[in-house]
């Protein structure tokens, strides 16, 4: 395992040159992925869905980076037809050096909510997540694609039926986690066995808070009263995002790495061991989970 001493995240290599797409990069721990990409001299392409809230993190970013171009592709989770067209328009771009798929749903859906293909709202985000690669790789794909986990994935959350009634919330948000983490461990054994030059890469953000978070004009944040017990723990949504980002810019970083906080909720960022039934589940889960979400979203993911 690597130790925290051996990555710098304030010094990140130089990004010159390259492209990184961040979903949900206009706000929380995306945006300051988004901030630390650029002031590392990366190009940075926000997904995301209000243009709006996009234009002012571009500004907030411009203060800190004054010379990197960012752009905007519209990314929308609720939305397999949003994902396929995002897709569609990144692949226009000469060259995709990493996505960062920071983009989740963890709010409580309204009572019946559905996104707009169906699905409840939270095991919907993981499904549009996994759509959006498999439009990628089919179009030829990033030199990496970074996913986000949580420490809610748990290998005894039950993830054969994802059209199953959805539980409460929090429970509903491991479950699309410990989808996502299953289902990234198996892409990276597929890639390989295919020899695509492709490297799947998991992170986790640890326990993020706006109370610790710096403030950036025109990015929204909560105070310490709305988060009256995690305002005293956890880091702050830049640090969380520290993960992500040397997920993207390691060089010495490869398919099947997963990164962390070194203390599980904060710290600086090392390779973490997965657990071991998220990584290699027994009795072909990995498989069935991937069968079950070409078939609900349509998309057959060509690796």
């Amino acid at each position: 395992m690597t130790g925290a001493r051996e990555w710098d995240p304030a010094q990140l290599p130089d990004q010159h040159g390259r492209t990184f797409v961040v979903t949900g990069g206009n706000a929380g721990i995306g945006y300051f992925a988004a901030e630390q990409l650029a002031r590392a001299g990366g190009q940075v392409v926000i997904a995301a869905r209000n243009p709006d809230r996009v234009r002012a993190a571009q500004d907030a970013i411009r203060d800190h980076a004054p010379d990197v171009l960012t752009r905007f592709v519209r990314f929308d989770l609720t939305s397999l037809a949003s994902v396929r067209d995002a897709a569609a328009e990144l692949a226009g771009l000469p060259h995709l050096d990493a996505v960062i798929l920071n983009a989740g749903v963890m709010t409580a859906p309204k009572e019946g909510e559905t996104t707009k293909d169906g699905f409840w709202p939270l095991i919907g985000g993981y499904l549009a997540n996994f759509a959006f690669i498999a439009h990628l790789l089919n179009r030829a794909g990033p030199d990496r694609i970074i996913q986000t986990t949580s420490n809610y994935a748990r290998s005894n959350i039950d993830v054969r039926d994802l059209t199953a009634p959805p539980g409460p919330t929090m429970r509903e948000y491991g479950r699309s986690k410990t989808a996502t983490e299953i289902f990234g461990f198996e892409l990276d054994r597929r890639l390989r066995a295919a020899g695509r030059a492709v490297d799947a890469i998991m992170s986790r953000p640890g326990m993020a808070v706006d109370a610790r978070t710096p403030r950036r004009p025109g990015i929204a944040r909560k105070t310490r009263w709305d988060e009256p017990l995690w305002g005293f723990v956890g880091q702050s949504k830049e640090h969380a995002a520290w993960s992500a980002v040397r997920a993207a810019t390691d060089p010495d970083a490869h398919g099947g790495d997963f990164f962390g906080p070194a203390h599980g909720t904060f710290g600086p960022p090392v390779r973490i061991a997965p657990e071991p039934r998220l990584a290699k589940p027994l009795d072909d889960l990995a498989g069935r989970l991937w069968e079950q979400s070409e078939q609900l979203t349509g998309v057959t993911m060509n690796v």
